[in-house]
């Protein structure tokens, strides 16, 4: 079984690699697409490179299980969401997993907050 500190690692180094990988498909977006394509692949992009800096940062302070959960919900909801933008656009998949990605998202920060008013 895992320890607490190598969840937390694990995490962080999972958001290092989703903001790394932002600023390469950014990169890979500039170079050939335009409209819808370039609006999507820049956003899930944004998203990507937000939500790993995020991980990257609080993952280390995350000490209990409920903070774990909600950046678990964060790299999983970002994994969705920009992930679905991405292969819709390299390989034509629908974007429906988008909407529970976002969704996962915006849960992930409330219970970050609900977390950090318990530890006040």
């Amino acid at each position: 079984m895992q320890t607490a500190p190598s969840r937390r690692s694990w995490l962080a180094a999972n958001g290092a690699l989703c903001a790394a990988a932002a600023v390469a498909l950014s990169a890979y977006a500039a170079h050939g697409f335009e409209g819808v394509a370039l609006s999507r692949l820049h956003t899930a992009a944004v998203f990507a490179f937000g939500h790993g800096v995020a991980l990257a940062v609080l993952a280390p302070v995350a000490t209990n299980t409920l903070g774990r959960i909600a950046l678990a919900m964060l790299y999983l909801g970002v994994l969705l969401f920009s992930g679905s933008l991405v292969f819709n656009v390299v390989a034509g998949w629908p974007t429906s997993l988008a909407p529970f990605g976002g969704t996962l998202l915006i849960a992930g920060w409330v219970v970050w907050a609900i977390d950090a008013m318990r530890n006040v």
